[in-house]
Formats: structure tokens, sequence, C-alpha cells
């Protein structure tokens, strides 16, 4: 049997663990102290590993170096899964400092690798980060071509979890793209798919990041807000500092919009401080050049050219990425708002090259627009009508594009609606073809019936009738089966639903002692208890499935034992399923020894001896 590890996608979605940086700190003192005693070179790499995880969120280039080691011990006793784990790990590093030829060359590795030792899961983990650097490249529709390999092996493999994360990035370059219906289906599937999950909560983080990013392009502002906070919380709570000043960056964005510079400018200081404090450039740099931006908007120029200068100097953007040709025209426009417009030319011609070289349309749009302004200042009338008549030309183009868009958007919603109508005609028909075949049988049991009278047909009609009766019984046991499997899985969904609450509250009496923890949660606690609380919608829909499998077992009971009350038919249905104390108490939100003594009144009532096993009983019913 093949060894294989998962590799979960690094870039978007990176292996967290749920500790402050001085747990962090002692973790690691820890597992040197285990490798240190290691001598099998698959234990070594797995405590290597380990340790890139978690040096990774405190210090990427600490994170670097146990890739390294892993790679390099690997070689030296060729072990090909510590190849894959360590040129895995290494593109991960590469892709956080933005340096992505190398990131994808060494993601590239571990594809071959994986392949060649036919490591579906492997192979997986490398196809996602292959795919999200295509989309960082704006290569959108060749990232949803990798991500919906991932999907396919994901859900072959049962791996859920993966599932739900390949949803939420193919998500994300459908909103690239400008499909905003196909982006947002994707991050709901996504959603419920990874509510499901209590492993690894904070890919909830990424998605509810996503749809608020979704909420900003649809001018949803509030909403925005609500979604980028709900990622923020999240990654606080595991600790997920690269991805928290990610989010901070975007909120302070918003406050842009809402031209609140100042309010704008906390959020974006908050983040540049996180990335400072653990070693993030790229986010550190957007930071900065977000603080220039806000500062340029509100007429502060000289103070957003510094801003921007600081961000250009711990930038680690490749020389060829969409974030580049944004610092290089934005820089521009400062320039020319100076009166600088021979620097201001000298930023706009770079970035009008660059643009256009990555067929990145609107950004070429911008630039242009920029370059013509600084030409028309400094005179090059010529120029400034050359670059005009080229912005509008794109500015046409990009209006056809989007009108394109808006019309597959639709054609997206008709075939939906039109494939909802046409299921709802199919099963009318079914509907109708029952009654047809209803019919068609009652004529063919009548007619049988006046056949019956005959004597030479007596033998016929029975023969006919043992087949009918079989066929009958075969659809009752198939009635039955799939009667046990709702009934086992609505009481699964119980159990699960009682559970979950049973920890918020839990929860909920930890948070008051944390009065300013207890005012930001409770309201969103309280929610979620409504929402998942078992309810007596979902007791009945239970006690239906249970009374069909199990012979109207509550009336017999009542017939039995007329004073017996709802409760404790319930009580004995949770028996009868051979339910644990544990179990019974999780889903009636009561303490096990509750149940206890609820399981001794009920055997009291049902006027059992001391030996008469009371489950026994129930089930002899």
């Amino acid at each position: 049997m093949k060894k294989q590890i998962t590799l979960f996608t690094i870039i978007m979605f990176w292996p967290i663990f749920t500790f402050s940086q001085l747990q962090g700190q002692k973790r690691i003192d820890s597992l040197h102290t285990v490798l240190k005693s290691q001598k099998e070179i698959a234990s070594k790499v797995s405590t290597l590993e380990k340790l890139y995880e978690t040096a990774s969120y405190l210090d990427s280039e600490k994170g670097k170096q146990y890739a390294l080691e892993i790679i390099s011990l690997s070689e030296g006793d060729s072990y090909p899964l510590g190849m894959i784990i360590g040129n895995f790990s290494l593109g991960g590093y590469y892709f956080t400092i933005r340096k992505m030829d190398s990131a994808t060359l060494h993601f590239q590795k571990t594809l071959d690798l994986a392949s060649q030792h036919d490591l579906k899961d492997n192979v997986a983990g490398a196809l996602s980060n292959l795919s999200i650097i295509e989309g960082d490249k704006g290569n959108y529709r060749n990232a949803i071509r990798l991500m919906d390999s991932v999907t396919q092996i994901s859900l072959d493999n049962k791996d859920f979890l993966r599932y739900g994360v390949s949803l939420n990035t193919n998500g994300n370059n459908y909103y690239e793209l400008g499909q905003y219906l196909n982006a947002m289906n994707s991050f709901k599937k996504a959603l419920e798919v990874l509510d499901t999950i209590d492993r690894e909560v904070y890919r909830r983080g990424d998605v509810y990041r996503n749809i608020g990013k979704l909420n900003y392009q649809q001018k949803d502002f509030n909403q925005a807000i609500e979604n980028f906070t709900n990622a923020y919380e999240i990654y606080r709570e595991v600790s997920d500092n690269q991805y928290s000043a990610h989010v901070l960056n975007d909120i302070g964005n918003v406050y842009i919009y809402f031209k609140d510079y100042y309010k704008a400018i906390e959020y974006f200081n908050e983040s540049f401080e996180i990335s400072q404090e653990f070693n993030f450039p790229e986010a550190a740099a957007n930071a900065l050049f977000n603080i220039g931006y806000a500062q340029r908007e509100n007429g502060n120029y000289q103070e957003a050219l510094n801003y921007f200068t600081k961000a250009g100097e711990i930038n680690t953007y490749d020389q060829s990425s969409l974030n580049y040709v944004l610092e290089l025209y934005h820089v521009g426009l400062t320039y020319s708002l100076l009166g600088n417009n021979k620097r201001a030319i000298e930023y706009l011609d770079k970035s009008v090259r660059l643009a256009d070289s990555l067929k990145i349309s609107n950004e070429l749009k911008h630039a242009l627009d920029y370059r013509s302004k600084a030409h028309v200042n400094a005179g090059n009338y010529k120029s400034a009508f050359e670059d005009y008549v080229a912005s509008q030309k794109i500015k046409d183009s990009l209006f056809s594009i989007e009108k394109t868009k808006a019309i597959e958007e639709l054609e997206t919603i008709y075939e939906t609606e039109k494939k909802e109508e046409e299921i709802k005609t199919l099963n009318e028909k079914a509907k109708v073809d029952k009654l047809t075949k209803g019919l068609y049988a009652g004529g063919m049991a009548s007619a049988l019936a006046l056949f019956g009278l005959s004597v030479f047909g007596y033998r016929q009609r029975i023969k006919k009738n043992r087949i009918a009766r079989e066929k009958q019984e075969e659809i009752y046991k198939q009635e039955i089966e799939h009667k046990k499997k709702e009934l086992t899985s609505q009481t699964l969904h119980l159990v699960q639903k009682n559970t979950f609450i049973q920890e918020l509250k839990e929860n909920l009496e930890n948070l008051k002692n944390s009065p300013e923890k207890f005012k930001v949660e409770f309201r969103r606690i309280v929610m979620l208890l409504k929402k998942q609380n078992a309810s007596d919608k979902d007791w009945e829909v239970f006690k239906s499935y249970f009374s069909e499998v199990h012979n109207d077992f509550d009336q017999k009971l009542k017939t039995l034992y007329p004073d017996i009350s709802e409760k404790e038919i319930r009580l004995a249905a949770f028996l009868r399923m051979n339910l644990t104390t544990k179990e019974i108490a999780a889903t009636l939100n009561v303490l096990p020894d509750s149940i206890l003594k609820s399981k001794y009144r009920l055997k009291k009532k049902l006027e059992l001896d001391k030996d008469m096993d009371l489950t026994s009983f129930l089930n002899s019913l």
C-alpha cells in the first residue's frame, strides 16, 4: 500500500495551528527535542514538516530553512515522499515572498514526483497551488481548469475539506472573470461544505473574505464589512497573522470608498504592524501602499509619495506582476499631481509597457489615462491625444466585454431557471404516469377478479397473485431499508446538532468571565444557537421515520401504558435505536445523570422486574 501525505493548498489556504507566538515557539522547542531522538527518515521528515508549518507563521525565513532541510535529508536517503513534502513546502515559502517563478518551479517538481509515484492526494495539492499561481498571473480560465481537476480528485478521495477549499478558490477565479453569479454560487457551496467540518476553521474565513470582496465589487459595502469582519475574527482566533493583515487591508479599502480616510488609515496601520512583526513583506507593502493611496485621496500628495516609496522599498513583487503595474501608475499619477511631469511620465511609460505585455486591458486604460493628463500638463499635446484615443478604444472594448459578461450571466440564470422548470415538468409527468399505472393496475385487478370466476383461471390467478405479492414485499423491504437509512441520518443529525449546541453553551458560559469578548460574541452565538437548536419539527420528522421503521412503536407504548408521557416515549425511541446515555443526553441537551434517572423512572413506569433489561424489553415490542 502506498504511503502518502495530504498536501493542502499552501498559498491561499495555509495549514494553521491555533497558537499564539509564544505557544508557537514552545511547540518549536518541543519538536526539536523530538527530532533529536528520531532515527527513521520518515519520522524525521514528518517532524521537520511540522516545524516548517509552525515556523512559517512566526517567521517565513525560519520556515524556509526547515523546507531546505527536508529536501537535503530526503535527497541523501533517496526518500521520494520527503522530496515531495520538501518541494511543496519550499514552493509555499517562495509564494509568500512573491517569487512566483521559484514557487512554480517547486510546485511543478512536487507534481512530477507525486505523479511518478501515483500519489493522487499529493497531485491534488500541487495542482491547487499551480492553479492559484495561474490566477495570480491573471490566467483565470487556466486556473479554473486546474482547480476542476483538484475538485474531482477530492470527491474521488472523499476529501471534503479540500473539496470545499477548491470550490472557494474557483469562486475567486470566477469573481476575477466578472462571472459574479458563478462566483457567489461557488462561495455558498464552499461555505455549506466547510460549515460541516470542524477541522481548520480558518478556511471558512477565506470564504467570508472572498464573499466580502464580491460584496465590495457589487457596491454592497456594509455587507462587505460584515463578511470581512467575520473573516478577521476567524483568522485572529487561529492566529493566522498573514491573512489577518490582508483582511485589515480589505476593510480599510471599504472605508476609502466611504471617504473616511482616517478610519481607513487606522486599519492599514494595524495591518502594517502585524505584517512587520511576523515578517510578511507582501502584506506590509500593501498596507503602506494603501496608506499612500488614502493620503493622496485626502490631498496629501507628498505624504502619499513617501508611502509609495516605502512600499516599493520592501515590495517583493515579480517585475511582471499585476500589482507592479498598479504601483507604477499610482506613483506616476502622484508625481503628476505634484507637478513633476517628467518623473510622472517615466513611471507611466513603464506601467503602460508592462500592462500591454501582460494584456491587462483595464489597468492599461488607467495608465494611458494618467499618462495623457501628464502629457497635457507637460505641453505634449500630440502624445496626450494619442494616449486619450488609445484609452477610449480600450474603454469601448471593455464596455463590450462587460455587456457580454452581463449577457452570459443572464443566460446562466435563464438556463438554471429553464432546467428547474424542466425538472418540475418531469415530476408532474411522473405523477401522471403513476396515476395511469394505478388505473391500469386497477383495471387489471378487476379483469382478474372476473376471470377468477372461471375455474380454469383459478391457478393462473394464484400464480399472478403470488408474483405480485413477492414484488410488493420486495418494494416494502426497499422502503423499510430506505426509512432505516433516513432514520439513522436523522438520528445522527439530532445528535450532532445538540452536541454542537452544548459546546456553544459551554463557550457562552466561559465568555461571561471575559466581558470584552462577551459583548462581541454574544449576539453571534445566540443566533447560532437559534439556528442549530433541535426543534420540535426535528423531533416530529424523527418520530415519523421511527414509527414507519419500528411498526408504530409509540402507539404500542401508548396502548400498553396509557399514562406514558411524550418525553418518555422519546427516551424509549432513542434507547431502541441503541444510542448511548451520552448521545441521548447530547440530543436532549441534558446531563448524562439526568438520562440515567429518566431510564430508572421509565423502567418503573413500565413495571419491569429488576432483572429485566430496559433496552431488551423495548426491542421486543
